[in-house]
């Protein structure tokens, strides 16, 4: 009669498990599939081997139903096997996969002497044996502090050890006293399942809502961290007599390795700089808020793009640890109409002029490479009413189509050209909506985007 009850029960709790990890969104649901699963399974052998339950079948189903059985009551091996997988670390991981692969292999040799006629008594004597071994090794790593410690990731380890406890000893038992001619009360089966079932769902229910308040908790550290770095940027453009100057930066993640910053001297003379630390992320950001602070050493040599170069590469290369920043500096005297642009390993400069695009490079070695480097070279030029200049980072010209094909300096020219009427700010956010539509609607934003542009009225 047992059966007959707990059956439904287990396959019940099975089926909603599986549908409520199934359409939940929270991280580390898969645990639930797998225990769902093998609740399930496990009530559906308990009901096809039931002799109250085996009469409401067709014929046809009757038939079949040994072997149905058969296999019912080999396949929970894997959920079981896969849910002590998502817990496990380390070679525990490694060993419950090889596991898996000797199972997968013994369910083939089996189905293969099925087709040909042949018995598998032995074999599936055989595949007893070797679960119980299965059972013990991974109670053993659950119930034993040092191993549970080092090889599953438990909030409560104690809870599982019980559970585990309980179902190996009742199983082991089980198969002893049936080598005997004697076999436990199936209640006593579905109890000690049921019991070992609830606590890994315990466990695995307490690890996910632990995981979910980590998430929280870093979700909470980089909406600070994502204040903290707008919080350096320049708050507002400088306001020039005869300079009309836009800035757009949309970081790829929450926080970004970019960062421009503007070093005003009067109303006719002004720095632009725009950096790209190679990365992204919390590690790029941090680095990028070192620029910030680095930027204030050179600004006694604002008008010198060498000179703010090399200050910014001996300052920096002291604090980056490896990593890498490209930069460029463009220096803007209105009051003589002329500009000077230096970079490092940046981008270059573009200057729309007149119904034409020129690409302006100056570069030397990237921030981070030489410490003591210093030779930046600086490209001197006229600037005239009309003229507009653009700095950027590579997220502007390296996002990718459907095709694979970047968006790339001909796209870049073809924007410019065609929206060279209008304003700064205007001008900004069309070419940023061209960059959106040119990456696929279910691509997400691929690299961080800076950029700035300057007109000449």
């Amino acid at each position: 009669m047992a059966d007959i009850i707990f059956g439904p029960v287990f396959l019940f709790i099975g089926l909603t498990a599986c549908a409520i990890a199934g359409i939940s969104r929270r991280s580390g649901t898969l645990i639930f599939v797998w225990l769902g699963t093998w609740s399930a399974l496990y009530g559906a052998s308990q009901l096809i081997q039931s002799p109250v339950f085996l009469p409401l079948l067709p014929h046809s189903f009757q038939d079949s139903a040994p072997y149905t059985g058969a296999v019912l009551t080999y396949l929970p091996i894997f959920p079981s096997l896969l849910a002590f997988r998502e817990l496990s670390l380390g070679k525990l991981r490694s060993l419950i996969g090889a596991f898996i692969v000797a199972e997968l292999a013994i369910g083939a040799t089996a189905a293969t002497l099925f087709i040909f006629s042949v018995s598998s008594a032995g074999l599936m004597f055989s595949d007893q044996m070797f679960r119980a071994g299965i059972l013990i090794v991974v109670t053993t790593f659950i119930a034993v502090p040092g191993l549970s410690s080092k090889y599953f990731d438990l909030p409560d380890r104690g809870v599982l050890a019980a559970g585990a406890l309980v179902f190996t000893i009742e199983a082991l038992t089980n198969n002893l006293t049936h080598i005997i001619g004697y076999r436990t009360p199936r209640i006593v089966d579905d109890l000690s399942f049921g019991f070992f079932l609830f606590s890994f769902a315990y466990v695995a229910l307490r690890l996910v809502l632990a995981n979910e308040r980590r998430l929280l908790s870093v979700e909470r550290e980089l909406t600070v961290a994502r204040e903290i770095q707008r919080s350096i940027l320049p708050g507002s453009v400088p306001e020039l007599r005869r300079l009309r100057i836009s800035a757009a930066y949309r970081p790829m993640t929450a926080v970004a390795g970019d960062i421009y910053e503007f070093i005003t001297v009067d109303q006719d003379r002004v720095g632009l700089l725009v950096a790209d630390v190679c990365g992204h992320g919390v590690p790029a950001a941090l680095i990028a808020s070192m620029v910030k602070v680095a930027v204030q050493t050179v600004v006694g040599c604002a008008n010198d793009p060498g000179a703010v170069m090399r200050g910014l590469n001996r300052v920096l290369s002291g604090l980056l640890q490896g990593q890498l920043i490209s930069a460029a500096y463009l220096w803007l005297d209105t009051g003589n109409r002329s500009a000077k642009y230096a970079a490092a390993g940046h981008p270059p400069l573009l200057l729309w002029r007149q119904g034409e695009l020129q690409q302006i490079e100056s570069n030397g070695l990237l921030f981070g490479m030489l410490p003591d480097y210093d030779a930046y070279p600086v490209c001197t030029m006229p600037m005239d009413h009309g003229d507009r200049f653009l700095l950027y980072t590579d997220g502007v010209t390296e996002p990718e189509n459907a095709n694979g094909e970047s968006f790339g300096d001909k796209k870049l020219e073809e924007v410019v050209r065609c929206h060279q009427s209008c304003q700064a700010a205007e001008f900004s956010n069309r070419l940023l909506d061209e960059l959106q539509q040119w990456q696929p609607a279910s691509s997400p934003q691929q690299d961080d985007i800076t950029l700035i542009v300057i007109d000449v009225i």
